[in-house]
């Protein structure tokens, strides 16, 4: 890019890094040291405060740079990522929002474990949990990395290397110091910022091919090098029942998926009531529909604008394709329009990269401290020492997830999202649904559920063609890939729901029918909840 690009992006850059650590340090001020003020930021926010939040947090990199590059380069088939991800909201109104805001404090494992043997069902829930975090983190750092390179005229290693490290230590300080409040508000101000990016981006297409949305598809199927087919199921997930499986599988992953990702439920700990939970999520459905709808256009757009073979060849995964239709609908390279288009295009990505990435820390210290420390190994550590440890365990977070991101640069980061969302519909959302709503479910079948998930997720992914035996790969000079299919959901996810079934049916522990409704009668009426 030219150098008035990169002057442009890097003062918007600086300036939105400013304001948030601006808003950082002044919540830092406030009182820090409950764990309810830290985890759940006094539950004082609103619904719409919630709900943009909760956009904030779910439109992630994945959502802006990663689904408009796949539509970019695969036009129908990438599109199915945006329904997928779109879908997976009514699973989360309609099954969780409302009782996990009933049943639980701060983390997913208070829900599950609400009835259970605590020790084992938080170990099992904790883990699972940072795991998923972390996988939704690579991803964010991914997504830094190719756009901080595009923008600084190139692909260079060092470049992307340096942004992933300096995304990391910005995540640790936004969780180290400000907690779920400064969290909140940061992603407040990012679901705005985006919304705004995505609408102008999208009205300047249609302008451009005068609200003609055949032309759109026409003009973008001519330039893919596809021709017709760009527009048919099966560039990316057809030619062989391989594909094919693998798009199921994803697809129940990404439907699945949300209900049971870690950073998105606590986020329903927030606000004061159930009935502000779940109208939170109305809020946050509003504006996550119109804006994957918008990503459906910025895709065929780039392509149509842009070029599939163009933005390929900027970042062979299309992580770069919505920057790059940016300085097209500017006026292109060199025009003052398109630097300034690019530079706040640019600036809008990254701001989502790093609001998405203190969610998710926070929410993975929360299951470390919360879950895995205070509950388990000082059951009677105080909530002050709790909320110390999530800080440490926030820096812990972010030094693994910067080394699994450098190690993963060339990935997609949409892709890399939907591993995520396969553990999380494989390991928590098992337990989670069972815990809910069958009675006889015992403390085995919680543990078994969460590892029978977990376990054959993270092991299929790494006998899969994403690690090893292509020339896409991690590791392009290994073959391990003894499992065919890319996504894993296919077989973690009844694998999750099969072993919770039958640690359940096999264990001698007598379900306890007091706790089951207890538990039912606080789901569904609020009574007692925190």
């Amino acid at each position: 890019m030219r150098g008035d690009h990169q002057t442009l992006a890097l003062l918007l850059f600086s300036v939105f890094i400013a304001v948030t650590l601006g808003i950082t340090t002044w919540v830092g001020r406030k009182r820090q040291g409950s764990a309810e003020e830290f985890y759940a930021g006094g539950r004082l926010f609103s619904p719409m405060e919630n709900g943009f939040a909760i956009a904030g947090d779910y439109m992630s990199a994945a959502s802006f740079l990663g689904i408009s590059g796949l539509i970019a380069l695969y036009g129908y088939d990438g599109m199915l990522y945006s329904v997928g991800f779109l879908v997976a909201w009514l699973v989360v109104l309609l099954l969780v929002a409302e009782l996990v805001r009933n049943c639980g404090r701060f983390t997913l494992a208070d829900v599950v474990a609400a009835r259970m043997a605590e020790r084992p069902v938080r170990t099992a829930v904790g883990i699972s949990s940072v795991t998923v975090s972390v996988l939704y983190l690579v991803a964010q750092m991914v997504g830094a990395g190719s756009l901080v390179a595009l923008l600084l005229g190139g692909t260079s290693d060092t470049v992307r290397a340096w942004t992933v490290v300096g995304v990391g230590a910005l995540m640790v300080v936004y969780v180290s110091l400000g907690g779920m409040r400064a969290t909140t508000w940061i992603q407040i101000v990012k679901a705005v910022l985006l919304m705004a990016g995505a609408v102008t981006l999208t009205v300047l297409v249609l302008v451009r091919f005068h609200g003609d949305v055949n032309a759109l598809l026409t003009s973008a199927a001519d330039r893919s090098g596809h021709g017709r087919d760009f527009l048919s199921p099966g560039l990316r997930y057809g030619g062989s029942w391989t594909a094919r499986f693998d798009f199921v599988s994803l697809g129940l992953a990404l439907v699945l998926g949300t209900a049971g990702l870690p950073h998105i439920l606590s986020r329903f700990y927030t606000v004061p009531t159930a009935r502000a939970a779940r109208r939170s999520v109305v809020w946050s459905i509003g504006l996550i529909g119109s804006f994957y709808l918008m990503t459906v256009v910025l895709g065929f757009g780039a392509a149509a604008l842009v070029g599939s073979a163009e933005v390929r060849t900027s970042n062979a995964s299309g992580n770069t394709a919505v920057p790059l239709l940016a300085l097209v609908l500017g006026g292109g390279e060199g025009s003052t329009g398109g630097t300034v288009l690019f530079a706040v295009v640019a600036a809008i990505a990254f701001a989502t990269i790093l609001a998405v990435v203190a969610g998710i820390t926070l929410a993975s210290s929360a299951s470390v401290a919360h879950d895995l420390y205070a509950s388990l190994r000082r059951r009677g550590a105080k909530p002050r020492s709790e909320v110390a440890v999530a800080r440490v365990a926030a820096a812990g977070v972010g030094v693994v997830a910067i080394g699994l991101g450098l190690l993963a640069q060339d990935l997609n980061v949409a892709f890399l999202v939907g591993l995520a969302f396969a553990v999380a519909a494989s390991a928590n959302l098992p337990a989670l649904l069972y815990s809910l709503f069958w009675r006889s479910f015992t403390t085995r079948g919680a543990v078994w559920a969460v590892y029978g998930g977990l376990v054959p997720a993270v092991l299929l992914v790494l006998l899969s063609p994403v690690v090893s035996g292509s020339p896409t790969s991690l590791f392009p000079g290994v073959d391990l890939a003894l499992f065919p299919l890319e996504n894993p959901g296919l077989v973690s996810i009844p694998a999750g729901f099969l072993a919770g079934w039958l640690g359940t049916v096999t264990s001698s522990e007598p379900p306890d029918p007091a706790k089951h409704a207890e538990t039912e009668v606080r789901s569904l009426t609020g009574a007692g909840a925190a």
